[in-house]
């Protein structure tokens, strides 16, 4: 246990070290597009090359019913807000555009998410069936609903594979908006292939913002904190999500220190932010608490440290993608295994749901396996998980989809 202990401290201050070195260069005076101060109290970074001085917490959307509390969290200093076009099913743009109506245009940042109809979220690949048009529309679609005049920051989410970051059919469109003025900049998300997802974001060129899975129990932390390092010498801004690694130890078990997991993440000063699902004035308050002193306690490493040795298996599914090619039935595992997280760990079932639709399960699966073929890298019963969480498909949807 004390040696456990004292391998993670290393490693954690040995990430820490590293950081600072590299603080000044990545988010001091390396602005390429003039600097942009949100007038916010909080804790801030530079947004790489955007120029955008950020707090270090911004809000994820994503089950969020009323507009209140978007103004309420603009209030207390929170100003970058995370949709998608998939929340809600639309709705949750038409939320946030109401909760900021009344707040100056240049005091706050919006950025959204739209998947582009052709992606294998499987494979990562973009298939025959990507249409440029479509996907242009999309952004229209969700300037529309947010009621403004522009995105701040457009992301293709499901981002893994060069190929893909490289299409150009792909590239062309999200120029197009660039141009046009539709977008101010473009930003990739990523669950998987990270490292590969980011150094193609940056060969593509037209990427300014890498949105990517990062905390306490990401595999192979050292080379992608390198991969990490050289995207933000490069101007990359970069963004951390799932950083409390699902929230809960496990399905209906002890949850996370979160305090703990938010401040591992941005003891990294080449993360500029992390999203954050807050949901309630007290989760609010807690993290904007949390951010205004990042040093660790001796208490907060204990705990993060008993999680990873815990025999409990976690709700955060690695997606290091080893079981595809073991599963008999060909299914989507790691993204099966995002929605249960989703659903037991966030408590957001209508994220859960479309996530799990994702996976375009064609029958129910498992059931013609005796015995499950896949071992999980990260101790996970699959075939467990599997027949618990696709019962949600089966719950109506008007129970789960939150609409205006």
């Amino acid at each position: 246990m004390a040696s456990n202990r004292r391998d993670f401290m290393k490693k954690t201050l040995i990430g820490i070290s590293g950081a600072l070195m590299v603080s000044n260069r990545a988010h001091g005076e390396n602005i390429y597009f003039g600097s942009k101060d949100l007038q916010s109290d909080l804790p801030s970074r530079i947004l790489g090359k955007t120029g955008i001085r950020i707090p270090l917490i911004s809000l994820g959307t994503s089950g969020i019913t009323n507009s209140n509390f978007i103004r309420t969290a603009y209030n207390a200093g929170i100003r970058v807000f995370f949709s998608a076009t998939y929340y809600g099913e639309g709705n949750n743009e038409i939320l946030v555009g109401q909760g900021l109506r009344n707040f100056p245009r240049d005091s706050y940042v919006v950025a959204t998410a739209a998947p582009a109809e052709g992606l294998d979220m499987r494979t990562g690949a973009l298939t025959e069936e990507f249409n440029a048009d479509v996907y242009l529309k999309k952004a229209e679609d969700s300037l529309k609903r947010f009621g403004l005049d522009y995105i701040d920051i457009f992301v293709f989410p499901g981002a893994g594979k060069r190929e893909t970051l490289l299409n150009r059919n792909l590239l062309d469109a999200l120029t197009k908006l660039k141009n046009q003025g539709k977008v101010k900049f473009l930003g990739i998300a990523s669950h998987a292939n990270t490292e590969e997802a980011i150094d193609a974001a940056l060969e593509a060129g037209i990427f300014d913002v890498a949105m990517i899975s990062y905390n306490f129990k990401v595999p192979k932390r050292e080379s992608l904190d390198a991969v990490i390092d050289r995207a933000a010498k490069a101007g990359m801004g970069i963004v951390a999500m799932k950083t409390t690694a699902g929230a809960f130890r496990e399905k209906g078990g002890f949850p996370l220190n979160t305090n703990a997991a938010l401040k591992w993440v941005l003891q990294n000063e080449n993360i500029s932010c992390i999203v954050s699902g807050m949901r309630t004035i007290e989760e609010l308050e807690k993290n904007l608490k949390m951010i205004q002193d990042l040093k660790m306690t001796d208490q907060e490493i204990n705990d993060l440290q008993a999680s990873l040795i815990s025999s409990e298996t976690g709700l955060y599914c690695l997606q290091c993608q080893k079981c595809l090619e073991q599963c008999q039935q060909d299914i989507d595992i790691p993204t099966i295994m995002r929605s249960y997280m989703y659903a037991y760990g966030y408590k957001d079932p209508e994220l859960a749901l479309y996530t799990l639709e994702s996976a375009k399960l064609h029958k129910v699966p498992c059931m013609e396996c005796d015995t499950c073929s896949v071992t999980c890298s990260a101790g996970f019963n699959i075939k467990e998980k599997v027949l618990d969480i696709i019962r949600l498909q089966k719950v109506p949807r008007e129970f789960i989809v939150n609409r205006i």
